[in-house]
C-alpha cells in the first residue's frame, strides 16, 4: 500500500525557533523521510508575523509550505509579496478581498497535499465562519487531491475539537495551532482524519509561550501593557508526523514529535 508522509512543525517563535528548526530538520528528514513538510510561521519574525527573507530561509531548508494565523499582518511588508508566494497560506476566513490565499496545493516528491488555513472565532477577533469556509475550500481542494491538511489556528479547545469532528472523513489531517502548548489527544477519528488539538511550538521552553517571562508576568500581575520579547533560553521543537493512504487520503498513523535542546545535545 502506497503512503504519503507528511511532517508538520508547530508555531516557529522568533530567532530561537528558527535556529531550532534549522538544527533539527535534517535529523527529522532522516528519521521520517517526509514527502512534504509544512510549518506554521506566524510568529517567526521576532514572535510576530513573517518576512519574505524568513520564508525563503524555510524553503531553502526544505520546507514546502507555510501556514499563518492571527499575526499574519504584523510585518507590514507581507502585503508586498504574499500575493506572489503560492506556498504560504493565511486564514481562509478573512473577509473577501484580503491579500493572499487561504488554501493551496503543494506539489513535491511526486505527491500533492492541499493545505487549508482557518482561524477560530472564540476569544479571537471576529471573522467569517471557519466551518462554512472549510466546506467551501474543501469542495475545491478535493477536486485536485485526496490529501488535505487543515491548520485550525484557534484559541478554544472546544472549537478545535468541533472542527476535527466536522471534517472527519473529508480532511486527511486537522491540527490546531496558536496556543503553543502541545496537547496529548492525538488520535485518528473514526472516518480516517488524524486529529490533534494543538501541535505546540518551536521556540524557547524557558519563557512563557516563547516570550520572556518577566513581561508576561508583569501584565498578569498589574493588568498593564507590556512589551513582549522573544525569550533566548533553551529551545524545544514540537511537531507531528503523519502517514496517509495514497489511494483514499485517510490517515493510517500519526506520531507526535517533542524534542528539547537537551535531547538534541545528547543525540
Amino acid at each position: 500500500m502506497k503512503r504519503m508522509k507528511v511532517l508538520f512543525i508547530g508555531d516557529i517563535v522568533g530567532n530561537v525557533g528558527r535556529g531550532a528548526l534549522r538544527k533539527v530538520l535534517p535529523a527529522l528528514k532522516t528519521k521520517y523521510y517526509p514527502d512534504i513538510i509544512i510549518v506554521n510561521g506566524e510568529n517567526a519574525a521576532a514572535g510576530r508575523g513573517i518576512t519574505a527573507a524568513i520564508a525563503r530561509e524555510f524553503f531553502d531548508w526544505g520546507v514546502h509550505g507555510i501556514t499563518m494565523g492571527n499575526h499574519t499582518w504584523d510585518n507590514k511588508d507581507i502585503f508586498e509579496w504574499i500575493e506572489d508566494e503560492g506556498r504560504i497560506v493565511r486564514p481562509a476566513n478573512f473577509p473577501p478581498g484580503t491579500p493572499g490565499r487561504g488554501s493551496t496545493v503543494i506539489k513535491a516528491n511526486g505527491k500533492k497535499l492541499g493545505i487549508l488555513n482557518l482561524q477560530g472565532r472564540t476569544f479571537l477577533p471576529p471573522l467569517d465562519c471557519p466551518f462554512r469556509k472549510a466546506d467551501e475550500e474543501l469542495d475545491r481542494l478535493l477536486t485536485e487531491t485526496k490529501h488535505v491538511l487543515v491548520d485550525f489556528h484557534a484559541e478554544a479547545t472546544s472549537e478545535k475539537i468541533a472542527m476535527g469532528w466536522y471534517l472527519d472523513g473529508r480532511a486527511s489531517i486537522v491540527v490546531g495551532t496558536h496556543t503553543h502548548v502541545q496537547t496529548n489527544d492525538d488520535r485518528i477519528l473514526p472516518e480516517g482524519t488524524a486529529y490533534l488539538t494543538d501541535v505546540g511550538m518551536t521556540g524557547s521552553m524557558e519563557g512563557i509561550l516563547g516570550m520572556e517571562r518577566g513581561a508576561v508576568m508583569h501584565r498578569f500581575l498589574t493588568g498593564l501593557p507590556s512589551r513582549f520579547v522573544v525569550d533566548e533560553g533553551d529551545w524545544n521543537v514540537h511537531g507531528v508526523f503523519f502517514d496517509l493512504d495514497d489511494a483514499t487520503g485517510k490517515a493510517k498513523r500519526m506520531e507526535k514529535i517533542r524534542m528539547s535542546e537537551t535531547d538534541w545535545a545528547m543525540m
